[in-house]
């Protein structure tokens, strides 16, 4: 099979187009003709070997594991001895370890759920990683309420996207936070209120926020803090804390003066999850969430989906498609 492999940390020059084994499903596991994939930050730090303290799990010198990728969508082509819950030619979509930038993958049937059936295989993909870190934000760790006045720092991205329709759907009054050109995209997501970052400063303003979900890390914890009520949370997602640590950095020095302040300042840390994907399976199915797709690219073309991803701030996700031989918008 054709996958998108990487055997040395580095740029986008250390990708690698080839032909690989096809995985085998272990007992818990299925395996999956994927059509289609998703891009995430983390393929982008991963790819760099960064931080450096995720060496520690993903190889010091080169990666452990050459597959890339982790946001699958397809139909299921085997089912492992222990599977029960689905079946061959089911179509689902999962957060798997490695490996979605392929044409076949394998993922763990916890991690698996039946893809939505109002959205295509394409958007679906654009779903695991990004949808599950904003219910999981949104829901466990903001506990957003109806009448939360909330605010989305990166509102027009992956998880900013998710998150500005979730609060919306937990009753939350939403403020999207982004540049001139997504103000009207935030809108379309169902953003009460918008802030262009480049003429305006939300930390400085006089609106105060029962939840800030702080996606970009452009602003201190001190001017997240200052736009906060006095018993609000504040949700960290990123941050620039250096090749060693990356956000790391910033979320640890968040929890320590959480420790301190009558403010709640929590990091946001998803964990893979089948039942969150068949919550936002009914969700979606509902009408009540969309997936935003920026472009789409063929496997082939995955490096410069990747280029596109990080240097052009796609709006929502940019998708991997197996049979598409042109990148297309939308």
């Amino acid at each position: 099979m054709k996958a998108i492999t990487q055997y040395r940390y580095g740029g986008l020059d250390t990708l690698e187009y080839e032909t690989v084994a096809r995985p085998v499903a272990a007992k818990d596991e299925v395996l999956i003709r994927v059509q289609a994939a998703s891009i995430n930050a983390a393929d982008w730090l991963l790819m760099q070997g960064e931080p450096f303290v995720a060496r520690l799990a993903f190889g010091l010198r080169r990666p452990k594991v050459g597959a890339r990728g982790r946001d699958v969508a397809g139909v299921i082509e085997a089912v492992g001895d222990n599977v029960r819950r689905f079946s061959v030619g089911d179509e689902v979509y999962a957060e798997v370890d490695a490996g979605s930038f392929a044409e076949y993958t394998v993922a763990h049937a916890k991690r698996l759920a039946h893809k939505p059936l109002r959205i295509s295989f394409g958007e679906a993909a654009a779903v695991p990683i990004a949808a599950t870190t904003a219910l999981q934000g949104v829901r466990d760790v903001a506990k957003i309420k109806p009448g939360d006045k909330v605010l989305i720092n990166g509102a027009s991205g992956g998880v900013g996207s998710y998150a500005v329709q979730l609060a919306k759907a937990f009753g939350a009054e939403v403020t999207g936070v982004c540049s001139t050109a997504n103000l009207e995209f935030v809108r379309t997501l169902g953003a009460d209120h918008v802030i262009d970052y480049t003429a305006e400063n939300f930390a400085t303003g006089e609106a105060r926020y029962v939840v800030i979900f702080d996606l970009v890390g452009n602003r201190s914890i001190a001017e997240c803090r200052r736009a906060l009520t006095r018993r609000g949370t504040l949700v960290l997602a990123s941050g620039n804390g250096g090749r060693v640590l990356g956000p790391i950095r910033r979320m640890l020095a968040a929890m320590l003066l959480g420790m301190f302040v009558t403010q709640n300042l929590r990091p946001l840390s998803a964990a893979a999850s089948g039942a969150d994907l068949e919550v936002l399976r009914e969700l979606i199915d509902a009408g009540t969430i969309t997936p935003a797709v920026d472009r789409s690219y063929p496997l082939a073309e995955t490096p410069e989906a990747i280029r596109y991803f990080v240097e052009e701030h796609a709006r929502g996700k940019v998708t991997i498609t197996v049979t598409s031989r042109n990148h297309t918008k939308g």
